[in-house]
């Protein structure tokens, strides 16, 4: 059907012409963003690198999940899209319930989809660990290193073994200070580095780090051979501004060691941290599909990506249009959804409702509303017919829906679409709707159906 128009050729030029005006090359990318230009001043977003590396920790996270019990061919079906995606840094599962065959499949699957792509074994306490590793082919392993001194005591598994046993656990081996668990992590990273592997150490709990702490810290394990320290904040308990900080501190004391990060969300801000990590020098975020991980999560891959790729202007190297696809496979993987509109990959994320205003605004121009191009990352816009629907918008949905109509046929379903839904107390479906537009073309559009 052909609608009233609302606006002429002439307006909406005119329209155009002042949101060009309101707009600058970087900031909006046509069919792709459109942001503020202030996002892309220098004096405005601060120091920014080209590029950032993003490296993936979703099968390490899945292990936290509650309830997840992922099967192995699941997880490799997985670990292939990830791949597949873009992502150049894995972070696998952990050595537990794994042989050597599974660890050496484990590469070889990476390693056929994407050659370049890095291999990272995390969760490793030997130097018998760390063979397998080397054995099986990784390119790089985690040793963690506690971020407290006697404390550290608590995440020892065999403190629990022993003590479960009836053991005394309590050995002239046993790390009772700080001085104990650098020691034991400078053992282990130089056992890695002579086997050939890049060697990523998290440090964790840095939300308890002090500035002598971490330059003690920093010191020892740079001077052991760390390629990067990676600063973990389980708790969530650190701001962006405390993590510029430390990071832009861990890179004067050990000036030749990449850096990194790996943010939870407690306050929503994981995104943020990581944005000003970068900013103050770090090479590398650690973060997962969909945010997953035990606790308030990580930062979600996609939201992170298309931030630095739409905000600042830096590249990840992300096959962006399957960052949905992605999502989707992570919540087959876990079981767990995503809220309808979790940024960026959310069902309804580009869904700002049924209102005529919304919905027509898209013939203007379609980055008004949705600063990102949905198909960008392999979304698409939705649009719901609400009470607050009108006439433009139902025409467009029954356009799509196949069913020609005339605009008093329009304004017929569109009186009994409002009256059902006042009558039924629900939204009606795509197929609602059609079906009561067949009606109105049935009964000539008088009403007469009803």
């Amino acid at each position: 059907m052909d609608k009233p128009a609302v606006f002429t050729d002439e307006e909406i030029a005119r329209f155009r012409a002042e949101l060009a005006a309101a707009r600058a090359p970087g900031a909006y990318e046509p069919g792709r963003w459109s942001v503020s230009p202030f996002n892309r001043r220098p004096e405005v977003r601060g120091p920014m690198p080209e590029s950032v590396r993003l490296r993936d920790a979703t099968l390490r996270s899945v292990e936290t999940l509650p309830g997840v019990v992922a099967p192995t061919a699941a997880k490799e079906a997985y670990l292939r899209r990830l791949v597949g995606a873009g992502v150049r840094e894995v972070v696998t599962a952990g050595l537990a319930g794994r042989d050597d065959k599974a660890l050496r499949a484990e590469v070889e699957l990476v390693k056929g989809e994407r050659a370049d792509c890095r291999v990272v074994l995390p969760l490793l306490r030997t130097t018998a660990d760390i063979d397998r590793a080397a054995d099986a082919g990784y390119d790089a392993v985690q040793v963690w290193v506690q971020g407290l001194g006697e404390a550290s005591l608590i995440y020892n598994p065999a403190v629990y073994q022993q003590a479960w046993q009836g053991e005394d656990w309590r050995t002239p081996d046993s790390a009772r200070g700080r001085a104990g668990v650098l020691a034991r992590a400078v053992t282990l990273i130089r056992h890695a580095r002579s086997r050939g592997l890049d060697v990523v150490v998290p440090m964790l709990m840095v939300s308890y780090l002090t500035d002598e702490t971490l330059e003690e810290t920093v010191t020892v394990l740079a001077g052991a051979g760390a390629t990067e320290l990676t600063l973990f904040d389980g708790p969530g308990a650190m701001s962006p501004e405390a993590y510029g900080h430390l990071v832009a501190r861990t890179k004067e004391l050990a000036p030749g060691v990449q850096v990194g990060l790996h943010p939870h969300n407690t306050f929503g801000l994981a995104v943020g941290c990581a944005v000003a990590a970068v900013r103050a020098g770090a090479d590398v975020v650690e973060l997962s599909v969909n945010g997953y991980c035990g606790g308030p999560g990580n930062a979600d891959l996609a939201a992170t990506a298309m931030a630095f790729e739409t905000l600042y202007g830096v590249r990840t190297g992300l096959e962006t249009r399957r960052l949905t696809e992605l999502a989707r496979a992570g919540e087959e993987l876990t079981g767990y959804r995503l809220a309808w509109n979790h940024p960026v990959t959310g069902t309804h994320a580009f869904s700002w409702g049924g209102m005529d205003l919304i919905t027509q605004e898209t013939a203007v121009d379609p980055l008004l509303h949705n600063c990102l191009e949905p198909t960008l990352v392999g979304n698409a816009r939705t649009v719901p017919f609400t009470p607050d629907s009108g006439p433009y918008t139902l025409a467009d949905k029954l356009a799509a829906l196949g069913v020609d109509t005339t605009t008093a046929q329009v304004d017929e379903v569109l009186r009994r679409a409002r009256a059902a839904m006042a009558r039924e107390g629900r939204l009606l479906t795509d197929a609602d709707l059609a079906a009561l537009a067949r009606e109105v073309v049935a009964d000539g559009g008088t009403g007469a159906g009803r």
